[in-house]
């Protein structure tokens, strides 16, 4: 063997602190959101969790990639039973830019064990692959077969007794932050395509600090100091199928993007914060949303003095407080008596 034959193993192709680094031999090293909380019944809250596994057909995979079957996990949240009716099924999907973390961590996992108690919901919380080794369409395509999962469950025969026993499948929303929350959207817009025969109806969407982007830049985006470089590089690294960041996966606001009118749920909360880069792609999802024809109702919450993600390094703060409870009333609440 040569000197220097294995420079590649150590060699950077790829680097983004402190989230990702990829090197020339492939091997991709994740810096932040690797660590792991197990399942169990939170002392604080009541709320108990436990782990899955979720089939992939290749029969769920889109057609733009190649067919394949493999299994993702899921974490399951139970809230403290008080009585025998059931509970909205929340769907959720993590955070991390399509690449990095899990709902394993102790930062989603306790995020999910605040909000399910206050919201007195069932949640699945999705494990989806990850790029770069799993770019774009492969979340999407976890999470369509999360649902279609969770979906049959709803004649109460499904593999799973917390599902069958508790979930109101007529109560069912989605959910995510930032990447979760584009992974929300594209899947309520899969849900609205009637040739894909979902077989339940979401009821609601929650958008949390959405990553939608664009290539020309919007509101307070453009202003100094000009901080779209922080953004601009993840979408062509996680989908380097349709780099674009005008592609309507990750703007959905686009000229020519599919229109949100086809939205499949009744109901979307659009959550911003105020020093959130991305915010205005947010606001702009909301009003749009409004002039498209979607006959649904949408609302949207703006929280000030605070950045990308906030509620989720400190859930005790009054502002993070203030966020679960209206997820919590989002989830509790049916659509207007004229649009069930």
């Amino acid at each position: 063997m040569e000197p220097g034959s294995n420079s590649s193993k150590s060699e950077v192709a790829f680097e983004r602190l402190p989230m990702i680094r990829v090197y020339k031999d492939g091997r991709v090293e994740r810096l932040l959101g690797t660590d792991f909380v197990p399942p169990s019944t939170d002392p604080e809250t009541g709320v108990s969790s436990k782990d899955v596994t979720i089939p992939v057909a290749a029969a769920a995979t889109t057609a733009t990639s190649e067919p394949s079957s493999h299994v993702i996990s899921a974490r399951l949240f139970l809230p403290k039973l008080t009585d025998s009716r059931k509970l909205p099924l929340l769907i959720y999907f993590h955070g991390g830019g399509f690449c990095i973390s899990s709902p394993f961590t102790a930062i989603h996992h306790g995020y999910l064990n605040a909000l399910v108690a206050k919201a007195k919901v069932v949640a699945v919380a999705v494990d989806h692959r990850k790029a770069p080794e799993h770019p774009i369409p492969a979340a999407y395509e976890d999470a369509w077969a999360a649902i279609q999962w969770a979906a049959s469950h709803c004649d109460g025969d499904g593999p799973e007794a917390w599902l069958n026993e508790h979930a109101d499948f007529g109560r069912v929303f989605l959910s995510g932050e930032s990447s979760g929350a584009n992974i929300a959207h594209n899947t309520a817009m899969a849900a609205g395509d009637p040739e894909l025969r979902l077989n339940i109806r979401l009821l609601g969407v929650a958008l949390v600090h959405p990553f939608f982007w664009g290539s020309t830049p919007i509101g307070s985006e453009a202003l100094p100091p000009n901080k779209r470089a922080d953004v601009d590089w993840l979408w062509p690294f996680v989908c380097p199928s349709k780099p674009d960041n005008d592609e309507p996966w990750v703007n959905p606001m686009a000229d020519g993007a599919p229109s949100l009118a086809g939205l499949g749920c009744g109901r979307v909360l659009v959550c911003v914060a105020e020093k959130d880069i991305l915010k205005d792609r947010g606001q702009l999802y909301y009003e749009v949303l409004g002039r498209s024809g979607w006959m649904g109702v949408a609302e949207i919450m703006e929280t000030e003095g605070e950045g990308h993600g906030f509620h989720l390094f400190d859930m005790k703060t009054e502002k993070a407080k203030d966020l679960i409870r209206r997820l919590a009333d989002f989830l509790n609440r049916d659509l207007p008596p004229l649009m069930s």
